[in-house]
């Protein structure tokens, strides 16, 4: 392997992950937009459903070389009628759509290019993993600008902006809404980080 590549493996989350996703919920570049309740049945109750079948979500532990890089998590938007009407309402959803949360585990690995690297590994995982998925769809809030530019560098265009309920309180509910269709130009570009 190069000394610039950069791979991610995604593995489905189980219970035995749950530590990890704890202490990253708890650092403060993660928490300040996740917002998130780290006890043991908080952990239990929003992650469980995924390992479980009882939540149509995909939670994924992210590795980089091996070790634990970040967390992200794929759903299609119509299995969530609630939100899709809260983003249907500010932007075209195309049928097929899916969405995804994200962020980078421990501080010391962000601003190096390596959120939005992630990004695109994931995006080229599920063109082969979600054949009949059409578009990615993420509403981030605008305060969490590293969020919104990694998706900008990764290939999607800003599509929309509006209130969208914050999941942390401080923040007003500004979004930027961005998109990237999976049916173009074939395989989203690797992203080399900056050293």
């Amino acid at each position: 392997m190069s000394a610039d590549a950069v791979t991610f493996e995604f593995v489905r989350t189980t219970r035995e992950f749950f530590p990890q996703l704890q202490k990253w919920l708890r650092e403060p570049h993660v928490a300040r937009f996740w917002n998130h309740d780290t006890a043991d049945a908080d952990i239990e109750r929003d992650f469980g459903g995924s390992i479980d079948g009882t939540e149509p979500c995909e939670d994924f532990l992210v590795l980089r070389g091996g070790l634990p890089f970040g967390f992200i998590q794929r759903y299609r938007i119509a299995d969530y009628p609630e939100d899709l009407a809260l983003l249907t309402a500010l932007v075209e959803i195309p049928p097929g759509s899916i969405s995804i949360d994200y962020y980078v585990g421990d501080a010391q690995h962000t601003g190096q290019g390596l959120g939005t690297a992630m990004i695109s590994a994931f995006v080229t995982k599920c063109r082969a993993d979600l054949p009949d998925a059409t578009a990615i769809v993420v509403p981030v809030v605008v305060p969490n600008r590293a969020s919104w530019r990694a998706l900008e560098k990764a290939g999607f265009r800003r599509v929309g902006e509006g209130h969208l309920p914050p999941d942390n309180p401080i923040d007003d509910g500004a979004h930027y809404i961005s998109r990237l269709d999976l049916d173009e130009s074939g395989p989203i570009q690797p992203v080399s980080p900056a050293r």
